[in-house]
This record gives C-alpha cells, structure tokens and sequence, in this order.
C-alpha cells in the first residue's frame, strides 16, 4: 500500500483532495446544484484562481456518482488565439470533450459515440452533442470552464448551438438537460464581447438561455480558520488567532492569497513553531516582492484602458466619471477581482492595495538615490522630518517630468511620493496605504520597528495624510486637517502630517515648492502641513 503523502496549501491549478488542504468545493456554491436539478442553463464566474474549476470537477464527481447524471467538466482554454476560426474552434472544442470523458473513468455506456457525426460547419458541435445525448443512458451536464477563451464570431456560433439545443430539447429531442458557462465574465459582458446590447432582451440572443449568474464568493474568516486547522491537525503546527485574523485583513478571503500565504510560511519561509502576525506579515512581504504569477497577471492589466478607468479615481481618491459606459468597466473590473464587489468602489484587499501603487510608482521610485540607512536615528527611530525634506528636494527635481511621463497623470502626485516612501521606509519598515474613489485623499501608516531603552520591541507609528489642490478647487486644508483628525482618531496618534500637491495652473514655480508650517486640527492636535 502507498504511503499517503504529505498534503499542503495549493497555489497552482485545481485543488486535489489528496494532495491539498481544501475547504468542500459545493458549500460554497449551494445554488449551482438546485439549477442543474431544475434543467437550467447559467453563468458561473469568478476571479482566476477563486475555484472554479475545484468546485465543478467537485460538483461533476458528486453528480455523476449518484447515477442519474452524467456530468462533464471540460476546458474551453485551448481556443484561446484561434479568433473567428468556426471549423478549428468546433474541433478543439469536440477534442477537448472527448479527452476529458477519457479520462472520466466512466462506463462504455455513457461515453460518447466512436466518431462525431457529419455536419455543417457552424452545427458540428451541437449535433455532436445531440448525438452523444440520444445515446447515453443518463441526463448529460456539461460543465465549459474557460468560456472565455472563445472569441468573437465564434463565441457567438457555439453559444448560439448551445441555445438552439437548449430551445428543442421540450419537443423531445435529445440535448444537455443542463449547462454551465464558467469563466471571469458575467453574462452582461458576454453579451458586449459579441457585439450584442446587455441591456435590452432579444429572442434570438444566445444568451437569452442564461437563467442565472452565479459568482464564487471569496472565504470568510471562518473558512480561512477551518482551511488552516488542517493543516493543524495535520502537522500540529497552528495558526494563532491573531495570524488567521491578520490573513483576512489582508486578503478579505481571496483564495489564492489565502493559500499563497500559508504555502510562503509552512514550505517556503520553513517555520517550524506556532504561526504568528509577524511571519504572515513577512509572507506577504515576500509575496509582494517576488510578484508570483497571480499577482503579476493582474498588474498587468493595470494599463489597460478599461482598467485604468476604474483604478485610476480610486488612487486619486477622485469621483470616477459618470459616463453611461463606466458601469460596463467596472463590471469588468469587478470580475477581474481588482475591486470590491460593493460600494464604496476600493481595491479589493490590501495586498492588492500595496500591489497597485508598488507597480505603478516603480518607474519613479528607480529616481531615488537617498540611502534608506541614513534615515534611522541613533536610537533606532525612523526620520521622518528628514524624509520629508529630502522629499521636497527631490520633488523639485524630478516632480514635473514624473508627473508628465504617469500613466495615471490623475494620481501621478500620490503615485510618485508613494514611491519614495517605499524606497526608504520598506526596508526596515512598512507601509499601510488606504485609498478608495471619492475619499479625495490617500492616507498612509509608517510602521518602524525598534529597540527601546530597556531593550523592549516598540514600534514607532507616523500617520500622513495626501491632498490634491486642483484647478476651480477650494484649499483642502481645512477638509485635510478635519480627514486626517479622523484618521489619527482612528489610529490613536496624537500628530501626523498633511501633504498638500498643488495642481493649479497659478501654483508656485518647480523651484520653489515645498513650504512646511505648522496646524491644528480641529479637535486641537498640532500637526505638520506640507504644500509642494
């Protein structure tokens, strides 16, 4: 007999009940089984690497095994570039199919037949699966994960063949008795993708056979807590109360991110011991650094101009324009999962948060020269005054031309000092930013760890608070100082500092820009303003 082998935290493709821990796929998608049990056709979507394709291999399983159903999971992924190709799109498709039923396991019975009958182009794989249908003994369910690797006239051609089976199968005529579209989109843009209107209803759309839309959700605290303690249970290495809550803060459930952070401290940091906030926030440090494929296939759509739409207020802290078309980019974004399914209209978690501006300031950060050693003092406290004036000189210097040569000209003020405050604070320090559309400011937590007097750990707290001055603008000040009242309230510090970036045409010459003075804020805190 093999010995069973070790399981842990998955971080790439499906999830394998043996070989992974791994929360029980059909909890999370209770709906999906009702539909299929009332003949339904719908969309399920979610972010990549949520567990889609987990939960409908999982769901497919469970079906098929109870032997009224046979369910079918197969990938439309290896279309992707084929375009409006029809008769190498049917092909792959019919190929793709009966791979996966190859490797189902099941019985002769409920295979498909030998060879695909003849058709014409365009009805290949709907006839197909007519044909397989008479055949099979069982009900067939059709799982088509990767909808949306198929592309234009072609999506259309086979979700249309999907609809005209769908249409026929009351007269008796032998069909999937259910489908499930699965991929990142919701039905809507499906809809746009084939040049169709997501708002009005058309007899002859395919997509009129779509009963629901379904998304999978991200894990809630508890799922990341019953997620690790198999690991506990497994192993007996636990995970403190604090860490697990410490995970949630920062993933807000994404699983992937859930399991990408235990994976770096149980396989690849090697902690032994009890896990603690401290090794998850070094987890996601490393993360972070090393901009694993998940989080790098998602900056790269940062530039991207639906993205950038939507991305670009939340930084600035701005109103996003209220064009008829902004609700089909969020939309977009939304299933992407680059921010909060619901108002107010933020990045989705701070890992993502830290992510974004990393990305974006990175061009400006190369423009930093200052040694992040010569800002420690004598006693191991970060200098922030000295920061902050070695912040004006270089504003001086290079402001103008980096704001010119932001991509997001919108958010370039915040972009850049994010940038060199990375530079010089995350070495030995770290970085909290919060931001959301609308806010009109950016706030931002300088934690400094050191060592006190009598040798205890401390850490060393600097809030900020950055204001933009724009063209038919009021002075922010006084809304600056009240914001970053609320915010030193909130953090129970006792003085912070309010950056203003003054965007007016009549602002001050280059060389001349970086005046500090002195404020109180409405509840009496004296605070430092910085206007550059």
């Amino acid at each position: 007999m093999r010995p069973l082998r070790a399981k842990f935290f998955n971080t790439t493709g499906p999830c394998d009940p043996q070989r992974h821990y791994m929360l029980p796929p059909a909890p999370r998608l209770p709906e999906a089984r009702a539909l299929i049990e009332m003949d339904r056709y719908f969309v399920l979507h979610a972010p990549r690497q949520t567990g889609k394709t987990t939960t409908l291999r999982t769901l497919a399983s469970e079906l098929t095994a109870e032997g009224d159903i046979a369910a079918l999971t197969f990938s439309c992924e290896t279309t992707k570039g084929v375009g409006d190709d029809l008769a190498l799109t049917e092909q792959i498709l019919l190929d793709s199919l009966r791979e996966a039923t190859e490797r189902s396991g099941w019985p002769d019975a409920l295979l498909p037949p030998a060879s695909w009958p003849q058709a014409t182009l365009g009805r290949r794989f709907g006839k197909a699966l007519s044909e397989w249908c008479r055949r099979c003994p069982r009900r067939v369910v059709l799982f088509l994960d990767e909808i949306d690797a198929l592309q234009g006239n072609s999506m259309v051609n086979i979700l249309s063949q999907l609809r005209d089976g769908h249409n026929v199968r009351p007269e008796g005529h032998p069909f999937p008795t259910s489908a499930v579209l699965c991929g990142l989109r919701d039905v809507r843009d499906y809809k746009v993708a084939s040049g169709g209107d997501p708002d009005r209803s058309n007899p002859a759309s395919p997509f009129n056979i779509i009963a629901e839309s379904l998304r999978l959700g991200d894990f809630t605290a508890d799922q990341i807590t019953e997620l690790y303690d198999q690991h506990a249970q497994a192993t007996g290495q636990e995970f403190t109360k604090d860490a697990v809550d410490r995970v949630f803060e920062l993933t807000q459930g994404q699983p992937w991110l859930v399991n990408a952070l235990a994976n770096e401290i149980t396989f690849k940091m090697g902690v032994t011991g009890t896990i603690t906030t401290t090794q998850v926030d070094e987890a996601k440090e490393r993360l972070i650094r090393a901009r694993a494929t998940h989080l790098d296939s998602l900056v790269a759509r940062l530039h991207e101009p639906r993205v950038k739409r939507v991305i670009e207020p939340i930084v600035a802290g701005n109103h996003p324009d209220a064009d008829p078309t902004f609700s089909d980019d969020l939309s977009y974004v939304r299933d992407l999962g680059l921010v909060e399914q619901k108002p107010p209209l933020k990045v989705a978690n701070p890992i993502y948060r830290e992510v974004i501006l990393r990305v974006l300031g990175d061009p400006s950060e190369q423009r930093v020269m200052a040694d992040p050693h010569s800002f420690v003092l004598p006693d191991g406290r970060f200098d922030l005054p000295r920061l902050l004036e070695e912040f004006v000189v270089f504003w001086r210097e290079h402001g103008e031309v980096l704001i010119q040569q932001e991509g997001y000209h919108e958010a370039a003020c915040q972009i850049i000092l994010m940038a060199f405050l990375h530079r010089l604070v995350n070495g030995g320090g770290q970085l909290d930013r919060e931001y959301a559309a609308g806010t009109k400011r950016l706030d931002v937590l300088v934690r400094w760890p050191y060592t006190g007097p009598d040798g205890d750990r401390l850490m060393q707290r600097e809030a900020m608070e950055l204001k933009v001055w724009r063209t038919s603008e009021n002075d922010p000040t006084p809304s600056g100082l009240a914001q970053l009242d609320q915010y030193l309230d909130r953090l129970t510090l006792t003085t912070g500092v309010l950056v203003i970036f003054d965007r007016r045409p009549e602002a001050a010459a280059w060389k001349e820009r970086g005046a500090f003075e002195q404020a109180t804020t409405p509840s009496g805190r004296q605070v430092t303003v910085l206007r550059v």
